[in-house]
Parts: C-alpha cells; sequence; structure tokens
C-alpha cells in the first residue's frame, strides 16, 4: 500500500431535523449555538462518527466508545497492553508510533496520545487527518420538549412515577465541515491512499449506524461531500482558499431544505469529486 503522496482536502454538508446533532453538556445537553445563534458541531464528535464508521467497515481502532468495544478492553490501556509488540517495547517512543500507527487505523489517522501512569514510555503521534467544526449556514431554533417517565427506577424510589425530563433538538438545519489530510505527516504514521478512501467512504456515510434517542434515524442527513486532491503533496492551492469554493446562501429564514442553495466554484486545475445525495 503506497503512502500518501497528494495533499487532499475536503467539505461535508448535512443536514439536520428535529435532532440534537451534538449535545453541549455546560448547557443541559442543549444542541451546541455560538453567541450569533449558529448551530455548532464539534471535530471531536465529528471524529467520533468518522471512527465508529471505520469500525463498521471492520477496521481496528483504538480510541472505541465502551458501548462499541469490540475488543473486550475498558480502557486505553488496557488496549494498548493487548498489543504484544507494543507492550514489549519500553522506551523507543519512535518504536512504540510506527507499531502503534500500523495497528491503529484512527492513530494513523487522527494521531494519539500514548501516556500512562507507570509505563516507561510517554508518546504522542500527530495524525495527518484533521477536522474542523461544523457550523450551521443560518442561526438555528433550538426547542426543549418536557418529558415524563412512566414508572420509578427502583422498588423503594420515593419520587412519583411521573418524573419530568427534558430533551432538546434543532428543528431545522444545514451545517458545513472542512477537513484535510497532509501528506508529511501522512508519510510519518504511515497514511495510506487506501486509508484515505476509507475516510472519504466514512463522511460519505456518516450517520449510518449512529442513531439515538436524540438522532433517530433519518434525522441527521449527509448532502454533499467535496473531495479535492491535488497533484503535490503541499497542494495546488491553501486550504482555505478550496474550502471557500463551497459557499451556501440562505433564503427566507432558513427552516426548510428549500431555503439553502449549495453553490461551487471549482479552481482552475483542481476539480472536486462529488457525492451528491440529493440526485
Amino acid at each position: 500500500m503506497a503512502v500518501l503522496n497528494n495533499k487532499i482536502d475536503f467539505t461535508v454538508i448535512f443536514a439536520v431535523k428535529k435532532a440534537n446533532p451534538n449535545g453541549d453538556p455546560l448547557d443541559g445537553n442543549r444542541p451546541r449555538v455560538d453567541y450569533d445563534g449558529y448551530g455548532e458541531v464539534s471535530d471531536v464528535c465529528i471524529k467520533r462518527k468518522i471512527r465508529n464508521r471505520l469500525q463498521d467497515m471492520g477496521e481496528k481502532i483504538f480510541v472505541q466508545s465502551d458501548e462499541r468495544s469490540d475488543d473486550g478492553c475498558r480502557s486505553l490501556r488496557e488496549r494498548a497492553e493487548s498489543c504484544a509488540e507494543l507492550k514489549a517495547i519500553k522506551k523507543d517512543a519512535v518504536k512504540y508510533a510506527e507499531v502503534a500507527c500500523r495497528e491503529w487505523m484512527d492513530v494513523r489517522s487522527f494521531g494519539q496520545v500514548f501516556a500512562f501512569k507507570g509505563v516507561d514510555v510517554s508518546v504522542g503521534v500527530r495524525g495527518p487527518v484533521t477536522v474542523q467544526t461544523a457550523v450551521s449556514a443560518a442561526p438555528v431554533d433550538t426547542f426543549s420538549m418536557q418529558i415524563t417517565k412512566s414508572v420509578n427506577s427502583e422498588t423503594k424510589d420515593k419520587k412519583a412515577s411521573d418524573t419530568m425530563g427534558m430533551k432538546h433538538r434543532v428543528d431545522y438545519g444545514v451545517y458545513k465541515f472542512n477537513g484535510s489530510i497532509n501528506v508529511q505527516l501522512a508519510e510519518k504514521t504511515g497514511f495510506t491512499d487506501e486509508d484515505a478512501q476509507k475516510i472519504k467512504k466514512a463522511l460519505e456515510t456518516l450517520f449510518e449506524n449512529d442513531c439515538s434517542s436524540a438522532r433517530p434515524e433519518g434525522s441527521m442527513e449527509i448532502l454533499k461531500v467535496y473531495w479535492w486532491q491535488h497533484n503535490c503533496k503541499s497542494g495546488q492551492y491553501p486550504a482555505i482558499k478550496v474550502h471557500n469554493t463551497v459557499s451556501i446562501k440562505v433564503e427566507n429564514d432558513g427552516r426548510h431544505f428549500e431555503d439553502y442553495h449549495i453553490n461551487y466554484t471549482p479552481l482552475e486545475g483542481l476539480d472536486a469529486e462529488i457525492y451528491d445525495a440529493l440526485q
């Protein structure tokens, strides 16, 4: 497998309908919004979904969520020590990083810090794949719904069975996030062209197998993925210039799909491969 030789930029546009795309724990798990009312989805949340999709594809993932653990390990330390080759390395940080990148795709993609108590080696891996925070094209309306549960959690629970709770959602919004894959870092982690195609597939299917009470099936939808592969290591154009070729014009109040118009203006000599779920 050939290590990635050409820089890659990408842009993803998705829609949210009556769902909570990313709850803010500092705000009662309400959907994240900035001071101007624009919706946000953190880069950490997006990378979690990418990891989940890669795991569904059969890739080995180091940072697994507890409910999706497929190797019986209950912590990152336990997972690292489950790799015999990695456990045998004492103080060689370079060799440790090399083995970790070879073993887990998310490590060679996003990077990882390996620092455990009582372990001689502490390693930081910088990954080539970076993802920005997703931001809505227009301010979003968030709603809160009061709910009740119809049964007590415990037999001796003194609370009434109709205990109150809250659910929060975005009524409708179209979000955009950008990302890039750096060739120089790909060379260090062993990230390949094949890995890049798997990342692309994960982006196109980002919300598959991701449903929950906060995100019912069909409430999160990928609309378009723009994928630019440059003809050189450093890129033909700066990433910001590439990402800005995709814009979203919003008409009316932005509460309906018809209010959004996605525009793409290609740069000379750099064409995007476009996944369009609208066609």
